[in-house]
């Protein structure tokens, strides 16, 4: 009897061939930074909701989505471009791969959220955007990447859908039985299940591409998915009104909620697996409601706290120890 180390998790070995899992966790630093990365994520893309709906009437939405990836690819393009001319041949060993992962987590996922925010609130953008990736990515997760959805971590998952529902219908059961999808929160949900996708594709990232070749690729695919709908919106939608904050509120999307935040969210999604990370999401509802108080100075009332107490908990309880002897 001797203990064997398989990705990431400890086991016994019982005899010649039988194996029983000793408890399913990963090395404990490792754990930290996933959860530290995955939070540093959701503050970031947290803002995204806020510029989507801000800006709505200076910009169309696939306008400033090109303007996010295409200044997101500039800032990438020398950190990656070596690893690019390395790997030359490993990407073109996974192109189909890379397209679905460009498309799904680039060239739909923001566009579909910025559509959505001609026809929402900010809040309902953060709130059922939030409320239903985990759900799907949950569910994708354990079907796809047969990842285990254990008793501890399926109480937490239950707990952090129950804090934002309780935002959501600000603590009251008919106001939730009561709530309607309007437009706008069907275009977020369908960049939810998007998101989703992406955060089960990204799991199976191919071992030879780096981190940063990896986004530089999706990035600059993603980009060139968007360019016929760009120039189609320039000829026939909305106008650009450009201001003296729409350049920063650019560059806020392309160097933080794109470069910054994919690398710190890739990297989560490798250390705590696709099913937990996703979780994390649910803070970003919590996050807009802080900075919708400092930026726009809105009120911060008791439910705010209560759900915020709630979606935290769940991410703990969802990221504790479990332990199990077979």
């Amino acid at each position: 009897m001797y203990l064997v180390r398989f990705d990431g998790r400890v086991f016994i070995q019982v005899g010649m061939g039988q194996i029983a899992p000793l408890y399913l966790q990963m090395p404990q630093n490792n754990r930290y930074l996933g959860i530290a990365l995955a939070i540093l994520a959701t503050v970031i893309w947290s803002g995204n909701f806020i510029v989507a709906r801000g800006v709505s009437r200076q910009m169309g939405p696939v306008s400033l989505a090109f303007y996010r990836w295409f200044t997101a690819t500039i800032i990438i393009t020398p950190l990656a471009w070596k690893k690019f001319r390395e790997e030359k041949h490993v990407l073109k060993q996974h192109l189909p791969y890379l397209f679905w992962t460009a498309l799904t987590g680039i060239t739909v996922f923001n566009t579909f959220v910025y559509i959505a925010g001609h026809h929402t609130s900010a809040i309902n953008l953060a709130l059922i955007g939030t409320t239903s990736s985990p759900v799907f990515s949950t569910i994708m997760a354990v079907v796809f990447l047969k990842e285990r959805m254990n008793p501890v971590k399926l109480a937490g998952f239950l707990l952090c859908i129950a804090g934002i529902l309780v935002l959501l219908s600000n603590g009251s059961w008919s106001a939730l039985m009561g709530f309607r999808f309007s437009r706008g929160d069907l275009w977020v949900i369908a960049a939810a299940l998007s998101f989703a996708v992406y955060s089960i594709l990204v799991k199976r990232k191919p071992a030879g591409i780096s981190s940063v070749n990896f986004l530089f690729v999706i990035f600059a695919a993603g980009t060139a998915m968007l360019l016929p709908a760009y120039l189609w919106e320039q000829q026939n939608g909305q106008q650009t009104i450009w201001s003296p904050q729409l350049p920063y509120i650019i560059l806020y999307l392309g160097a933080g909620a794109s470069v910054i935040s994919f690398l710190c969210w890739n990297k989560a999604i490798h250390t705590l697996g696709a099913a937990r990370t996703v979780l994390f999401g649910n803070l970003i509802p919590i996050f807009s409601v802080v900075e919708a108080a400092i930026i726009l100075d809105e009120k911060i009332n008791t439910i705010h706290l209560v759900s915020g107490c709630m979606v935290i908990g769940g991410l703990i309880i969802a990221n504790i120890r479990y332990r199990r002897a077979d």
